[in-house]
């Protein structure tokens, strides 16, 4: 059974599986696999919608807002391992607040029929989205693993 102490893996779960779903279906559109594609950004979209979920419940109602300090989980880390992690907390922060809107704009643009706004967009919304969704298993991997 998942507890409340495991959504922290059951995130960096969802983050990975949502970058595997962006690359295959990057691969499928390139191989013009548009059923693929279409099938894979969906889901995408998909399991990001439920990382999201899952990760607010944990921060809000898990942790009732309180942060999580890298030099809490880590106290024996060394100095730039903290400014490393908060670095990529950083960029990886405020890439999700562009993905996500980014995301549901090109999937809106792609299922509408509008394909020349869709790859204008989604040349910008891929790379953001692919490094959210990598850079969410990179901080779980040193916030959770990394030190201990």
């Amino acid at each position: 059974m998942i507890g409340p102490d495991d959504l922290p893996s059951v995130n960096a779960i969802l983050n990975a599986t949502s970058a595997l779903l962006l690359v295959v279906g990057y691969k499928a559109i390139r191989a013009r696999r548009v059923p693929l594609h279409k099938a894979c950004m969906l889901s995408a979209l998909g399991v990001s919608a439920v990382f999201l979920a899952s990760y607010l419940y944990y921060h809000f109602v898990v942790k009732a807002g309180q942060p999580t300090y890298f030099s809490d989980r880590a106290p024996d880390a060394p100095r730039w391992a903290g400014w490393l992690y908060k670095a990529i907390l950083s960029t990886h922060t405020l890439a999700a607040i562009a993905a996500a809107p980014l995301a549901l704009f090109t999937a809106w643009q792609g299922l509408r029929g509008n394909l020349d706004r869709h790859v204008r967009v989604a040349r910008w919304t891929l790379p953001i989205w692919l490094y959210v969704s990598s850079t969410g298993v990179v901080v779980y991997w040193m916030l959770y693993r990394l030190y201990s």
